[in-house]
């Protein structure tokens, strides 16, 4: 559904689609099991079926997508999160048991998940269809409807994503809603049962904003400055080529992408030569490379530039870690040569802001990991953090006193991909998590139910009040 309309043409049309969503919600409160793989059915033939589809309108939105990369962190991704999903989503379904007070036996207790409704996903232009379809697969499998609003920056992508659900989903299932900014802002403020939004910090903000208006509960997943420490006791080589695969994974532009590296001052020099050659083996040549993906507009290619420029007048040293001759004619075909940038200094912008391109700073700090744990403690909490090294002491100090989203040590991005465990933020970095049972668990309501036994003394506990009552009193508060 397209919507280039007024501002109080498009709040209605919204409304409307939310209204018969939530009529269809009323009509199959609770939907089965099979209902619900039906659903996740459908999700997999979108992804599998018309996956060659998808890898080119993708590609044609960024100007170059690496097909490679799309499958693997697009396509590969969703098929497998619903394979998983599918395989546990039965036992996810059961009510839980929870335990009963001694004074209350022979009572009992369960939690039993039922659906929220609607759920909104506003997802984002990165790795469009794996943050379109990764939410979409969770409010599936917990029994609701959804509404989606997949970015503007992807209007190829996003037009065959609308098409290809209208084609194997009805109107009162599942809806695409496709449009500008300020159709984004219309779908933030309606009253859904919850929202899920990936994108920006300062995005993140104003959606978090609208959703308060209506209550409705969020799931923010958002960016930040992600680091790597490498350890006095890292082996380099490795760590590098790490590095480098995390870093220029799509270009950088990856939410979970390393930010920034802290490296021992005095291994600085032997990461930057790994780093270099790292990058080499990968990418030998750039401009004509299909596994090197490009910024996916004009205006995300000059802010990187505006990042450098002002990390040059501010006296940093940048080392590009292709050739001038291999980097010539990149800005038509806007792909950034990477570049790491070494002395950088907190007042940089490239030290301020979320870099999502190809470029990396590298910090120093004097070997001891309390310095390295203190520099990302003075900063706002990442999404993901990053340890290489064989130190197990300090690999222990990490993990205890910094906070992060998740972690993946002596390797870069791969936390992110595990179904078995929740993905994401915290503080500036989002709220709330989803993946796997975690995300049937966010968009379900995890409802307490207690299960009174025919053998109870509870009316000892009527009026009125006595002797009796004081006893029974009495007895509770030492059971405890």
């Amino acid at each position: 559904m397209e919507m280039n309309l007024a501002p109080e043409v498009i709040a209605q049309t919204l409304e409307a689609t939310l209204k018969r969503l939530r009529a269809a919600c009323r009509t199959q409160p609770h939907p089965d099991l099979q209902q619900r793989l039906d659903w996740l059915s459908r999700l997999e033939k979108i992804t599998v079926q018309h996956g060659a589809e998808i890898n080119q309108a993708i590609s044609k939105d960024f100007g170059h997508r690496s097909a490679h990369e799309t499958e693997l962190a697009d396509l590969s991704l969703i098929a497998s999160s619903i394979k998983h999903t599918r395989r546990h989503l039965a036992g996810w379904m059961k009510p839980r048991r929870a335990a009963t007070a001694l004074q209350y036996l022979p009572a009992k207790n369960r939690l039993l998940s039922q659906p929220l409704g609607v759920v909104g996903i506003i997802s984002p232009w990165n790795y469009p269809h794996q943050l379109a379809l990764g939410p979409a697969i969770a409010a599936f499998a917990a029994g609701n409807r959804v509404m989606l609003k997949p970015s503007e920056l992807t209007p190829h992508y996003s037009a065959l994503l609308a098409k290809l659900v209208a084609d194997y989903f009805s109107e009162d299932e599942m809806v695409v809603i496709t449009g500008g900014a300020d159709v984004a802002k219309a779908f933030s403020e309606l009253r859904f049962d919850h929202l899920v939004f990936t994108g920006s910090t300062a995005v993140g903000r104003h959606v978090a904003v609208a959703a308060a208006k209506n209550l409705t509960p969020v799931t923010l997943e958002l960016g930040g400055k992600s680091p790597a420490i490498v350890d006095v006791s890292a082996n380099i080589k490795t760590a590098a080529a790490s590095l480098a695969f995390g870093k220029l994974l799509n270009a950088g532009q990856t939410c979970v992408a390393p930010d920034y590296v802290l490296v021992p001052a005095d291994k600085r020099d032997e990461l930057v030569a790994a780093l270099v050659a790292a990058t080499g083996k990968m990418y030998p040549v750039l401009e004509d490379n299909p596994d090197y993906t490009a910024i996916i507009n004009d205006h995300h290619y000059q802010r990187l530039q505006g990042l450098l420029n002002d990390a040059i007048e501010q006296g940093a040293q940048l080392l590009p870690l292709t050739s001038t001759a291999q980097s010539a004619g990149m800005t038509a075909a806007r792909k950034q040569a990477p570049v790491l940038v070494l002395n950088p200094t907190p007042d940089m912008r490239i030290m301020q802001e979320e870099i999502f391109g190809p470029l990396l700073p590298i910090v120093t700090y004097q070997g001891n990991v309390k310095e390295a744990i203190e520099f990302i403690n003075n900063r706002e909490r990442p999404l993901a953090l990053y340890w290489y090294g064989t130190d197990n002491g300090n690999h222990d100090l990490v993990l205890q006193q910094t906070v992060s989203g998740g972690v993946t040590i002596n390797d870069c991005l791969w936390h992110l991909s595990q179904e078995s465990q929740p993905f994401g933020g915290v503080g500036a970095s989002g709220m709330g998590a989803y993946h796997g049972e975690w995300g049937f668990r966010a968009l379900s309501k995890e409802k307490p139910v207690f299960y009174q036994s025919s053998l109870n003394g509870m009316h000892l506990l009527y009026p009125p009040y006595g002797k009796t009552f004081a006893r029974m009193l009495k007895l509770l508060k030492l059971i405890g």
